[in-house]
């Protein structure tokens, strides 16, 4: 790990601190995207507006800054992820000329401008033929018509103008369809779409007063260039903010800023909300509905899922309210295209459900019929519609925050500056260069250590010889990719609990193996007899193995621990393994003699096998600066609440997805055992009945992992909690990503080796001679499939199931095909 990128990513630290934190005009400021549009249409404004002869520009700094702003390729406005002009240039470059021209400057400018269009026009028309954008389809053919009343030279090549014939009608099409708001003037501040060119245009032609102060205030607030949109909730960007931070992984870094925006937001929630909320309905039961409605759901929603998530005590009506009126959700209803923004956020705020919380339930499942019937609304934005389809169809307990991440990090890239301008302009408030750098930086400092880090592990497993163990799969780099990519945003960069973590997923995995598949009986009643004793005597083979591996994970955590808060925890630590190899030894005597036990007692048994306490407790013993010794589960005693609801939930969500192969070798889970009890039902009864139970648990563990009061558990601990269940999820659901080798490993390698690919500069004038992308896809496709090849130079690869003969009870994938329920746990530790 090089030292010099931490201190570059510390440093980045800083400075966006002060940029950001440190006093409310930098927020400003660092989150608002000058428009080069809006700013031409404020540099034509002349000083004295109602005289005949204009005598100089009144914003004359707006004017500088059209001069001080061209691209080197000839266009004002921006470029998508390629470094490419996107079609707004057109109309944005248009209007800067315009503005040029007006007061006869810039004549090198204008000379180079019109070169651009001359040489792209044809081209951006063509590659947009089939769905122009809205706010282009409705400015070009003015600024267009503009420009040449100005006196600038447009010259339409052929094949161009059947193009530009197209636009002008779509725009009529678009006007008599009476889609497009009512454009009238706010009585209150002037604004007109909160747009500074549609109210510089209003203030020209009508000299209107409140235009005026409006245009007059938005340039002494922006003095080196007006943004697309003004004014904007600023409350609603520090949200996004937040949301931001949080999610391309950088929470860590601001954890005090974090929760100072929030504490007061929820003070302002708890004076305003339930107020505001209640006008908003008693006006919206009238004919009119706000026009603020998307802007007001967005920032409810978002409020509910950050405060939520922090702690804090936030109640479902302050974003389901939306439900209360027909008119409201009508409306959404028929504007898809501003409203799939905010109804992706309110289907994330539906992720943190308690049970008896109906309202959100029913959100929930209006935002995701609102969103699967929208996909036409997100073709001209792809990266928006992979995250929200990976926000569909992969459930947000069932995701690793590591790879998420990067999925966000990878939209914030792709994010075009005219966003602004489109119907999901709040995406245009992620838009901030130092936040994506430090971005790419911490992921890709995170992926040097979690290199380092799986080295040590795979040279831990050579040592104890688990690799070479004789049976099964060695796991060594699915332990360490589960452990690592799901504890990313609470855990810091040095942190040894991946490794316990992984470590005792190792041990848990080969142990159960032998249980499930390999020994006889009387080879499992001597193990299990040695870990009750805790000596290895008469061990030998295999079950020694095991044994010395266990025991020295044992004493390493003991003795950690011990060096941390001089008390000896060896006693608690091996009780939770003798327990564990207890259950596994009763799971086989069930299987053996096909004893079948009562759900209850089952359950009481399974929960325990499952191993998910032993993940989070010995790496919560490590990571918390003291822990009761009751939560460990003393002998003779209870685990805390929030541990046997994840024993709970991880057993069940086993038995969901392991019944029918555990029916074809005789076996038995929960599912299996209430169907026996329930002979005339159906199998798919019993899964739904298991279904239920499931759903309650982990609404019940939510509230417990997030909320205060039900334990006295550190929240690094709690978190533990929350992302062993997500492993387990992600694997045991239904709608995962690694169905085939190929996607598990690809994962892996996004997780762990292949760095974020960053935007590059290139020369791109004109169009018809830029160079082919790199084809990013194919690279990543490359690596994975050479992923064997290249990791045998660096040691073992820990996946076992590449170029080697597949074991006894092993399908060609490496995976089992027999076994009481622990295929299914292998797949989680792999």
């Amino acid at each position: 790990m090089d030292s010099s990128s931490l201190s570059s990513i510390e440093s980045l630290v800083h400075v966006i601190k002060k940029d950001l934190f440190s006093n409310q005009d930098n927020f400003n400021t660092s989150f608002t995207k000058t428009s080069a549009y809006d700013i031409a249409w404020l540099a034509m404004i002349p000083f004295n507006n109602q005289e005949k002869e204009a005598n100089g520009p009144m914003f004359e700094s707006c004017l500088n800054w059209i001069l001080n702003n061209q691209n080197e390729q000839g266009f004002w406005g921006e470029s998508n992820g390629e470094n490419l002009p996107t079609i707004n240039t057109l109309p944005i470059t248009l209007a800067c000329m315009v503005a040029l021209k007006k007061w006869n400057v810039g004549e090198r400018h204008i000379r180079k401008g019109l070169k651009f269009i001359h040489a792209n026009m044809n081209t951006l028309l063509k590659e947009n033929s089939q769905c122009f954008p809205c706010w282009f389809t409705i400015v070009f053919p003015s600024i267009l018509q503009l420009a040449k009343a100005q006196g600038l030279e447009i010259i339409i090549v052929n094949g161009s103008n059947k193009l530009v014939s197209d636009v002008f009608m779509k725009k009529k099409a678009l006007l008599e369809s009476g889609k497009l708001n009512d454009n009238t003037v706010n009585e209150e501040d002037g604004s007109l779409f909160q747009s500074p060119s549609s109210i510089a245009q209003a203030f020209m032609s009508s000299g209107n007063k409140k235009c005026l102060e409006y245009l007059m205030s938005i340039v002494q607030k922006y003095p080196n260039g007006v943004p697309s949109r003004f004014p904007v909730d600023e409350e609603l960007k520090m949200l996004c903010m937040v949301d931001n931070i949080q999610r391309m992984g950088l929470a860590k870094h601001f954890e005090k800023e974090i929760e100072q925006i929030l504490e007061q937001v929820y003070n302002n929630y708890q004076i305003n909300n339930l107020k505001n909320n209640n006008e908003y309905l008693l006006s919206s039961s009238e004919e009119k509905i706000s026009d603020d409605l998307p802007e007001k759901l967005l920032k409810d929603s978002l409020a509910f899922r950050l405060l939520r998530f922090q702690g804090y005590k936030i109640n479902q009506g302050s974003f389901c309210w939306f439900l209360q009126q027909p008119q409201i959700r009508d409306k959404i209803e028929k504007n898809k295209k501003h409203f799939t923004y905010v109804m992706y956020n309110v289907y994330r705020a539906t992720d943190l459900m308690f049970n008896g919380e109906s309202q959100i339930e029913e959100a929930r499942f209006f935002a995701s019929n609102f969103l699967v019937n929208n996909n036409d609304n997100l073709s001209l934005f792809p990266a928006l519609q992979k995250v929200i389809e990976h926000e569909l169809n992969v459930p947000w307990f069932a995701r690793l925050e590591h790879l998420d991440h990067r999925l966000w990090i990878e939209l914030n890239q792709s994010i075009p500056l005219s966003i602004a301008k489109s119907s999901f302009y709040w995406l245009a408030y992620l838009q901030n260069e130092k936040l994506m750098q430090l971005a790419v930086q911490n992921y890709e400092y995170r992926q040097s250590i979690y290199r380092k880090e799986l080295e040590d592990l795979k040279r831990w497993s050579k040592e104890k010889d688990l690799v070479d163990i004789g049976f099964g799969r060695e796991k060594t780099t699915y332990s360490y990719f589960a452990s690592a990519a799901s504890s990313s945003s609470f855990l810091p960069y040095e942190s040894f609990l991946r490794l316990i973590v992984a470590k005792c997923s190792i041990v848990i995995t080969v142990a159960d193996d032998f249980y499930d598949e390999e020994a006889s009986l009387s080879e499992l009643h001597i193990l299990s007899e040695a870990i009750q004793r805790w000596d290895a005597k008469n061990l030998d083979g295999p079950s020694k193995i095991i044994f010395e591996a266990l025991d020295d994970l044992v004493c390493d955590v003991a003795k950690m621990y011990h060096l941390q808060h001089k008390i000896d925890i060896t006693p608690q630590l091996r009780h939770m393994w003798k327990e564990t190899f207890d259950a596994w030894m009763m799971e086989s005597l069930w299987s053996r003699t096909s004893n079948l036990p009562s759900r209850d007692k089952y359950l009481q048994v399974g929960m325990i096998s499952i191993g998910a306490h032993i993940l989070v407790l010995h790496a919560a013993s490590l990571g918390c600066s003291i822990l009761p010794n009751q939560m460990f589960g003393p002998i003779n005693g209870q685990y805390e609440n929030i541990t046997k609801l994840l024993m709970t939930t991880t057993r069940l969500l086993n038995d969901i997805q392991s019944y029918q192969k555990e029916r074809e070798v005789g076996k038995m889970n929960y599912t299996l055992l209430h169907f026996n009890e329930n002979p005339m039902g159906q199998i798919e009864d019993s899964i739904d009945f298991v279904k239920v139970i499931l759903g309650d648990k982990k609404k019940e563990f939510l509230e417990n992992v997030l909320m205060d009061g039900f334990n006295d558990m550190p929240r690094t601990m709690k978190l533990l909690h929350l992302s062993c269940l997500n492993v387990f999820h992600m694997f045991f659901n239904s709608c995962n990503l690694f169905d085939t080798k190929s996607a598990i490993l690809e994962d892996i390698m996004r997780a762990i080796y292949i760095p974020l690919s960053q935007k590059e500069q290139t020369q791109i004038m004109p169009l018809q001679e830029k160079k082919k992308k790199k084809k990013i896809e194919i690279v990543k496709a490359n690596a994975c499939v050479n992923y064997e090849k290249n990791m045998k130079q660096h040691g073992d690869i820990g996946i076992s199931f590449l170029k080697r003969q597949n074991p006894k009870n092993y399908n060609s994938f490496g995976w089992s095909t027999k076994g009481f329920a622990s295929h299914n746990l292998r797949l989680c530790f792999m």
